[in-house]
C-alpha cells in the first residue's frame, strides 16, 4: 500500500512538475523537453521528463544550475543504461564518491565524479582521455562497477566493496546502498 501511495504522490509530482505550471521556469522545461527527447537510454519521452524533473530536484542542492543538472542527470542516465546500472544506483555511487563535484581528487589520486583511478587510461591505451569530463568519468565509472557486479555474480554489496577498494569491508558498499535507499530509489 506504501508504495501504491508513494506512486501515485510522484505521479502527482511529475505531472504538476512537467505540466504547464507557470511556477516552473520555462527555460528550465524547455531542455528537460529537449534531453528526454535525445536521450537514446529512454523508450518513452514522458517518462524521461518525469525521471530528470524527479532527479534534478533532488541534486539541486548540489548541482545548482538547472541547466548542468539536466545534462549531468541524461549522461548518467545513458551511461548507467549502457553499461546495465541501475542509473540511481549510479547516483548513489557519485553521491558518496564526489558529492557531485566533477574536480574532486581523493587523497589516493582517484579523480572526478566516480572517483576513477587514473592509471585505467594507460591500461586502456588511452592516456589522453580527461576523467574530469563527465562522460569520461560516468563512462569509466559505470563500466568499472558494471564489470564488478558481473565478477559478483550480481552481488551489489560485494561489487561495491571492490570498486572502492574495500574488498571484504561493508561500511563502503552500506552508505551507497543507504544513499540508494534513502535519497536515489525509485519503485515502479
Amino acid at each position: 500500500m506504501k508504495l501504491l501511495i508513494a506512486f501515485f504522490a510522484l505521479l502527482a509530482f511529475s505531472t504538476i512538475a512537467v505540466g504547464e505550471n507557470t511556477d516552473i521556469d520555462p527555460e528550465l522545461r524547455s531542455e528537460l523537453r529537449q534531453a528526454a527527447n535525445l536521450n537514446k537510454s529512454f523508450d518513452d519521452p514522458y517518462v524521461a521528463q518525469v525521471w530528470l524533473v524527479d532527479m534534478s530536484s533532488r541534486i539541486a542542492p548540489y548541482i545548482k544550475d538547472p541547466k548542468e543538472r539536466v545534462t549531468f542527470l541524461t549522461i548518467v542516465h545513458e551511461e548507467a543504461t549502457l553499461a546495465g546500472l541501475s542509473p540511481e544506483l549510479v547516483l548513489s555511487v557519485v553521491h558518496i564518491e564526489s558529492l557531485f563535484n566533477r574536480y574532486a581528487i581523493s587523497r589516493v589520486g582517484a579523480r572526478g565524479l566516480m572517483q576513477v583511478m587514473p592509471f585505467w587510461k594507460k591500461e586502456i591505451g588511452r592516456e589522453e582521455d580527461n576523467l574530469f569530463d563527465m562522460r569520461t568519468n560516468l563512462r569509466y565509472g559505470c563500466t568499472i562497477l558494471a564489470h564488478y557486479i558481473q565478477k559478483e555474480d550480481g552481488n551489489i554489496q560485494r561489487a561495491l566493496a571492490r570498486y572502492n577498494g574495500s574488498t571484504g569491508k561493508t561500511w563502503y558498499p552500506s552508505k551507497v546502498l543507504v544513499t540508494w535507499e534513502k535519497k536515489y530509489f525509485v519503485t515502479g
